[in-house]
């Protein structure tokens, strides 16, 4: 299991739901292609799987 996720944002949130809008931004996703690196634990876990829908994840 790493201990980093790679989250790129594939979808544009515009059309969301404004509580998984704001998850998103506070992933640090702020425009569609954009990838951040996250720690593997059970809060970003929960965040990835709320919008995983707009999300792409890889261990990196």
């Amino acid at each position: 299991m790493a201990d980093k996720l790679k989250v790129t944002l594939v979808k544009s949130p515009i059309g969301a739901v404004p509580k998984h809008r704001k998850t998103v931004e506070a992933m640090g996703l702020r425009k569609v292609n954009k990838t951040v690196e996250l720690p593997d634990n059970p809060c970003t876990r929960g965040m990835i799987q709320q919008v995983q829908y707009m999300v792409k994840v890889e261990e990196a």
